[in-house]
């Protein structure tokens, strides 16, 4: 019962009372008139006197229950709008391209992979390729996304950003994310499931994995760039700058001498993406 209810309940009562007032003054008369039906009369408004009253009292703890509870109102309103707020950012920095990670690149390595016996052959067998590589964690979880905000992209310099927008980084950043996760289904698969052709691509690529900077983390080669959103063309590599200068990648360098890569390290903090990219590899952790 809200307040313009509950003063319509006490005009009510206000208007019932006045009517047995009358009613009140009119027994008294009746009462002369009539002595001896005066007392059942008299006890019968007794008894609508007490339950008005008692309907009264049962206004005044409602509206009382009510004006307690508005400050928790008002505080659960102000907590609604501040989420409100939240959600509206939030909104606006997700990406309206949002591609699940199992893409056409991930089916294509699945597809070579598959049910065979194990290959004895050129000494491979003494690689033990079914033994799990060195990791903190059993299994590799799907890299997590970190993608870049609006704030972000437009406090860089024009000739940085180039043409680039919002929804084109941070589907560059879907792209790393699928590539990285079909090398890790290739470095988790066992030796007998893989094809041959494969072989030599698993066996490079734990390798690399076995790396103290790469060890337990998600990584891509740069021949895996084919897109749909990140090649290796202008735009790509424009992508790529702007992810350094957002302190997202850092560089550095794996293996020795000529043979040497260039690793490209996504920093990460807390839950957000972290991710390793290279000039040869590029990583995600």
């Amino acid at each position: 019962m809200d307040v313009k209810q509950a003063g319509s309940s006490l005009d009510s009562l206000i208007s019932s009372f006045n009517t047995r007032i009358v009613e009140l003054q009119q027994f008294v008369i009746a009462r002369n008139m009539y002595p001896a039906s005066s007392i059942s009369d008299l006890s019968e408004i007794d008894s609508a006197v007490k339950g008005m009253e008692l309907q009264v009292q049962k206004i005044k703890d409602r509206l009382r229950e009510e004006t307690q509870a508005l400050p928790k109102a008002k505080k659960l309103i102000e907590a609604s709008l501040r989420w409100q707020m939240k959600l509206k950012s939030m909104s606006a920095s997700v990406p309206s391209y949002l591609p699940e990670i199992a893409t056409s690149i991930i089916h294509d390595t699945s597809a070579s992979v598959k049910q065979e016996m194990p290959i004895r052959d050129l000494g491979t067998e003494s690689l033990n390729f079914e033994e799990p590589a060195p990791r903190e964690k059993k299994g590799r979880a799907s890299p997590p996304m970190w993608y870049i905000a609006n704030n972000e992209l437009d406090a860089l310099p024009s000739y940085m950003k180039q043409r680039l927008t919002l929804d084109k980084v941070n589907a560059a950043i879907n792209d790393m994310a699928t590539y990285a996760d079909a090398n890790a289904q290739i470095i988790m698969a066992p030796r007998k499931k893989l094809s041959e052709n494969m072989l030599d691509r698993a066996l490079e690529l734990r390798e690399i994995s076995w790396n103290n900077v790469v060890k337990g983390k998600h990584f891509f080669l740069e021949a895996d760039i084919k897109g749909p959103a990140l090649k290796l063309d202008n735009t790509g590599k424009a992508t790529l700058t702007v992810l350094r200068h957002l302190g997202r990648i850092s560089e550095t360098r794996i293996g020795h001498h000529h043979s040497s890569k260039a690793l490209i390290i996504y920093h990460s903090l807390f839950n957000k993406l972290k991710v390793i990219a290279v000039y040869g590899s590029y990583f995600y952790t």
